[in-house]
């Protein structure tokens, strides 16, 4: 029972931490005077994403065999697996909560009907057009680099490896593009949203920097210690509730190292910060195809066997299925829920292959 109630603890601590990091990074990105949607994509992002990079680039650099740098690949992959499918399909389920409940309490004090299928919760579009158009052109610059990274698992040559280093100069043109672009559009936004107060600081108006700093660097460090003991544990319980190394490696593990990106945009949809919560998710994926696709490019042979290709068929499968959905403006709660319905596909169809 203690790896059980370890688990909880861990998820607790992450939950609680996340909380904290998403107040301090706010303020941070108006510090650092970056675009709202920059402080999703880029800071939230690079502080949840980094912890998975250590993981890859140990893995790949101390691993004694072939096998044990193999897990470094995994992680690689299962980052945006478990981002494209759960983390979105999350994101979906907790707005259709949210605005199922706001209609529950806009309709009480009238008396009138919470329900009607004309305009249910899983109906509304999310955000505007100038939104959608910047989720999808983030889904447009990780398909093809994702493209390319699962293709380079299926083939060998001797230059391989110098190829990892196209991957950070993709993540770094990205940088550089959404800075700039948010930037742009912090100057022409008229919707401002009040800042919450630091929590360390929470009767300041405005925070001091080094309070600022010091929440973010504190809680990421808490969100990397929690995650790796919550990973700790699954490793323990996969095998004692039946499941192999292997299953436990493929399913469990991925969402376990993004519960920090799945917790923060929770938090998010509750604060009713939607943009914030999918630009998290969108930069997330920017980091987890490049940085640890160039470390494993450059440390591993990077060649796929068939669980690692299964897992690249369906994260490029939910990654369209959602771009299309962004580009054609009809993306709604309902429909960003249905992404996690590609996780259960990707577990369905590891049975024959793990068979």
């Amino acid at each position: 029972m203690i790896h059980f109630v370890l688990l909880i603890v861990c998820a607790g601590a992450i939950y609680l931490s996340c909380e904290w990091f998403v107040n301090a990074v706010e303020w941070l990105g108006e510090r650092l005077k970056v675009g709202k949607m920059a402080v999703g994509t880029i800071l939230a992002a690079f502080g949840t994403a980094l912890p998975e990079s250590v993981v890859t680039l140990v893995a790949v650099t101390t691993g004694a065999t072939d096998e044990a740098k193999q897990i470094g690949v995994g992680a690689a992959m299962g980052g945006p697996l478990a981002l494209a499918t759960v983390a979105y399909g999350v994101t979906g389920a907790m707005l259709l909560l949210k605005r199922r409940r706001e209609r529950v309490e806009a309709a009480a004090p009238t008396g009138a009907p919470a329900s009607g299928r004309a305009s249910g919760p899983g109906d509304e579009t999310l955000g505007n057009a100038k939104d959608m158009e910047r989720l999808a052109k983030d889904q447009k610059w990780f398909l093809p680099i994702f493209f390319l990274k699962v293709a380079l698992g299926l083939v060998a040559f001797t230059f391989k490896p110098a190829l990892g280093v196209l991957f950070f100069a993709a993540y770094a043109v990205y940088f550089w593009r959404e800075i700039r672009s948010s930037r742009a559009d912090e100057d022409t936004d008229d919707e401002e949203e009040e800042l919450e107060p630091l929590k360390l600081q929470p009767k300041a108006a405005s925070p001091a920097t080094w309070a600022v700093a010091v929440q973010t660097l504190a809680t990421l460090v808490v969100i990397f210690i929690a995650a790796h003991f919550f990973v700790k544990q699954l490793d323990v319980i996969g095998p004692m509730l039946g499941l192999s190394a292997t299953v436990t490696a493929l399913l469990l593990s991925p969402i376990a190292t993004e519960l920090p990106e799945i917790m923060n945009a929770v938090i998010w949809v509750r604060q009713g910060k939607t943009r914030l919560a999918l630009a998290n998710i969108s930069g997330s994926m920017m980091i987890q195809a490049t940085v640890p696709s160039g470390i494993g490019l450059i440390f591993t042979s990077w060649q796929f066997d068939g669980p690692l290709l299964w897992s690249g068929i369906v994260t490029m499968a939910a990654i369209t299925y959602l771009l299309l959905t962004m580009r054609a403006h009809r993306l709604t709660p309902a429909r960003l829920a249905v992404a996690g319905a590609f996780y259960v596909v990707f577990a369905i169809g590891l049975v024959p292959i793990l068979g």
